[in-house]
């Protein structure tokens, strides 16, 4: 398969020099040899033939290569996009001891962990207490995480911040996704509270909203207590799923359930038209160095 074949026309010229080559009648020498006997000289003939027909094979390549000769590739796997905004409960009760830190140290380390599973995916990082903030926009290099992990800390009690308010942290979230057009939605919660603002139902609406967004909910829960039922249905109703870890070690495995949960999807592409100049470029080169080797001796001598 070609991409040019028209050039494919030029492959009259080399065809034209190699019956030329072949069949002109010049060229014939007699040395005379006392008492020698007489040889028919074919076999010179044909490998001054061959070394004659050279230029012209290199020619013929040149004409495919112009063609620009074109094979199907495999079929590529691409993995597909994923758009995981986390929304980090930064109250003054996160700064409760978990661990050999606080309920934010644990949660950010766990975090950080599971960016290094999710290589390709983007990744949101939303700060909430009274008011939500987003500190790092949807990015796939995860070293902005890192970087927010001292600038946010409950211990500074930023103004705003101090108590919790989980569905308008969500619902703004829930804008952050909804503007990529491309990718799955995943929204992962930490938080150690309850909110009032999702009680009354609004649970089961902000939930149904996220649904049918195509946003998935996973909550998790740090503190002693198992999360209440409106954190519950906001996770569940979505497709996610709530976890209440009791340690660091917990912690970190809820970000390995929440991997397995969600996984990477995997796309099957088409099979797609690549360039094939290898073979040719390798012929050329052959024949080129052939015919290097023929001037050196193998040719008419000019007398």
């Amino acid at each position: 398969m070609f991409g040019r074949p028209w050039m494919l026309l030029l492959l009259a010229l080399p065809l034209l020099q190699l019956w030329w080559t072949w069949t002109r009648q010049g060229g014939r020498v007699v040395l005379p040899y006392d008492r020698g006997p007489r040889g028919s000289g074919r076999l010179v003939r044909a490998l001054l033939g061959v070394a004659e027909s050279l230029p012209a094979l290199l020619l013929a390549v040149a004409a495919v290569l112009l063609a620009q000769p074109q094979e199907l590739a495999a079929p590529k796997e691409k993995r597909s996009l994923t758009n995981i905004q986390f929304v980090v409960d930064i109250s003054a009760s996160m700064t409760a001891k978990f661990g050999a830190g606080t309920r934010y140290d644990a949660s950010m380390a766990a975090i950080n962990q599971f960016l290094d599973y999710r290589k390709g995916d983007s990744f949101g990082l939303t700060f909430f207490g009274n008011n939500y903030l987003h500190y790092v926009p949807l990015t796939s290099d995860p070293s902005a995480f890192r970087c927010a992990i001292p600038f946010m800390r409950p211990e500074n009690y930023i103004p705003g911040f101090g108590g919790t308010e989980i569905g308008k942290a969500v619902l703004g979230c829930r804008e952050v996704l909804t503007s990529r057009a491309e990718g799955d939605r995943m929204m992962v919660l930490v938080t150690d509270g309850f909110s009032s603002d999702l009680m009354n139902g609004a649970d089961v609406e902000i939930a149904k909203r996220l649904k049918r967004d195509g946003i998935t909910l996973f909550a998790v829960n740090i503190q002693d207590s198992d999360a209440r039922g409106e954190i519950v249905n906001l996770a569940r109703l979505t497709g996610g799923e709530v976890f209440n870890p009791d340690d660091t070690k917990a912690l970190a495995d809820v970000f390995v359930r929440i991997d397995e949960m969600a996984k990477a999807k995997i796309e099957q592409g088409t099979a797609e038209l690549c360039d094939w100049f290898l073979p040719f470029c390798v012929a050329g080169l052959a024949l080129l160095l052939l015919h290097v080797l023929a001037q050196l001796g193998l040719r008419w001598t000019p007398w």
